[in-house]
C-alpha cells in the first residue's frame, strides 16, 4: 500500500488532520490500533443518555474546540454549578458548603465530546481508516517512509511520503522500532512524556433522578476518604438520565487487585456524601484508562501530580526532516493535554505537511 500521508492514531488529533487533508484532497492513510476511533475520548450511551468516560471538558479562551462544536452545530452547554458543594474529611465526616466548583464556566458537549469524533469520522472516506491496525516499525532510511504494521495479526506494508504519529510519545518509545534507530536521547525524551491521564480511572454513577440537585447540592465534592477524590455531574444538558462521575484516587496496581471492593466502596461514599438515595444506581461504570496499553504505559501508572510542561521536545524537531512528525496533544506548545491541545498538534503537523505538499512542489 502507498500514500501520501499515513497517520498513525484516530483520536482527536489524528481525525482532526485526516478532516484537514480530506477537505483539501489529498492523499492519506490513519491507522488506529483500537478497535475504534476516538483514543482517549470515550463517550458510551446508559439508558438513553451519553456519559463522557474520558475528558468532558473544555474552557473559554480555547477557539479550536468551539470552532469545531460550531461548525458540527454541536450545542454547548456549561458545566452545571448550581447548588452546595460537599466535602469529606479523612474520616469520614461530610460537610457541606465547603469548596468552590473548581469546573464552574468550563463547557461540554450535547452527546458526549464523541460527538466531535463521530462528527469528523463521519466525513472521513472509511477506505482510508484502518482500525485495529497497529504501527511496529518504521524505516525512514530512504527519501520515503516505510512503515510495518499489523492488523488483527497480518503483518501489511504501508509507503509514505510522510507519517503523522497522532499517538502518546511512551506508546512511541515503547512500542515503534526505528531503522536508523533513534538516538539515545531522542528515545528518552519520548519515554519521559508523561501520557496525560493515561494513568487516571474515572467511575460514573447513573440516576433515573438528580438526586443530589434535588437537595440542593452541586454535585461537585471533593474527599479526603475516597476512593473517588473528585466528583462532578456528569448528567446530560436536558432531561435524564442523570450521573455523577468522579477520579479515582486508588493507584492503578490497587485498582486492577481490588476492583470490586472498590466499586462497593464507591456507592458507599456516594450515599454518605450525598444521601441514602444514591445507594442503588441504575448504572455503575469504571473506565481505568491505565489498563489500555495503546494509550498508557507501565510510566503512566505513577500518578502525574501537576500539569507537565509540554510541547515537541526540541530533539525530536530534526527528525521532521526525515519525514516523521509528532501530533499528539502532549506536542501542543499552548494547550498540550487538552482536547485543545489535540486540535492544536493536528493543526501544527497540517502545517508541516503545507510545506511537503507533492502539488505544489
Amino acid at each position: 500500500m502507498q500514500t501520501d500521508v499515513l497517520i498513525v492514531g484516530g483520536g482527536l488529533s489524528g481525525l482532526a488532520l485526516a478532516d484537514h487533508l480530506a477537505r483539501q484532497s489529498r492523499d492519506f492513510v490513519l491507522v488506529e490500533a483500537q478497535d475504534r476511533l476516538g483514543g482517549r475520548i470515550l463517550t458510551q450511551e446508559f439508558s438513553g443518555g451519553a456519559f463522557d468516560l474520558g475528558p468532558a471538558w473544555f474552557w473559554p479562551g480555547q477557539p479550536r474546540m468551539a470552532a469545531l462544536a460550531e461548525r458540527f452545530q454541536i450545542p454547548v452547554f456549561g458545566q452545571f454549578s448550581t447548588g452546595d458543594l460537599v466535602y469529606q474529611e479523612q474520616n469520614g465526616t461530610v460537610q457541606r458548603g465547603r469548596g468552590y466548583a473548581s469546573m464552574e464556566g468550563s463547557y461540554r458537549l450535547a452527546g458526549g465530546i464523541g460527538s466531535v469524533v463521530h462528527a469528523l469520522a463521519k466525513g472521513l472516506d472509511p477506505v482510508k481508516i484502518m482500525t485495529n491496525t497497529r504501527l511496529t516499525s518504521i524505516d525512514h532510511s530512504a527519501d520515503n517512509i516505510t512503515a510495518q504494521v499489523d492488523q488483527n495479526g497480518t503483518a501489511q506494508i504501508i509507503k509514505a511520503n510522510r507519517i503523522v504519529m497522532a499517538m502518546p510519545p511512551r506508546v512511541i518509545a515503547d512500542t515503534v522500532s526505528f531503522e536508523p534507530a533513534l538516538d539515545a536521547a531522542q528515545t528518552q525524551v519520548l519515554q519521559d512524556t508523561p501520557t496525560w491521564m493515561a494513568g487516571q480511572a474515572k467511575i460514573i454513577a447513573v440516576y433515573d433522578q438528580p438526586h443530589w440537585r434535588n437537595a440542593g447540592l452541586s454535585g461537585d465534592a471533593m474527599s479526603q476518604q475516597g476512593p473517588m477524590v473528585e466528583i462532578h455531574d456528569a448528567s446530560p444538558r436536558q432531561g435524564g438520565p442523570y450521573a455523577l462521575f468522579g477520579f479515582v484516587g486508588v493507584p492503578a496496581d490497587t485498582r486492577a487487585q481490588h476492583k470490586d471492593e472498590m466499586m462497593r466502596l464507591a456507592v458507599t461514599q456516594l450515599t454518605a456524601m450525598f444521601g441514602p438515595e444514591m445507594a442503588d444506581p441504575m448504572h455503575l461504570v469504571l473506565q481505568d484508562w491505565a489498563t489500555i496499553p495503546h494509550i498508557a504505559r507501565p510510566q503512566d501508572r505513577r500518578p502525574v501530580r501537576s500539569h507537565p510542561r509540554y510541547g515537541l521536545p526540541s530533539k525530536l524537531h530534526a527528525l521532521s526532516a526525515r519525514g516523521m512528525i509528532f501530533a499528539s496533544t502532549e506536542t501542543a506548545p499552548e494547550f498540550g493535554g487538552f482536547l485543545e491541545g489535540a486540535l492544536e498538534a493536528a493543526e501544527h503537523a497540517a502545517s508541516t505537511l503545507a510545506l511537503h505538499d507533492p502539488m505544489q512542489t
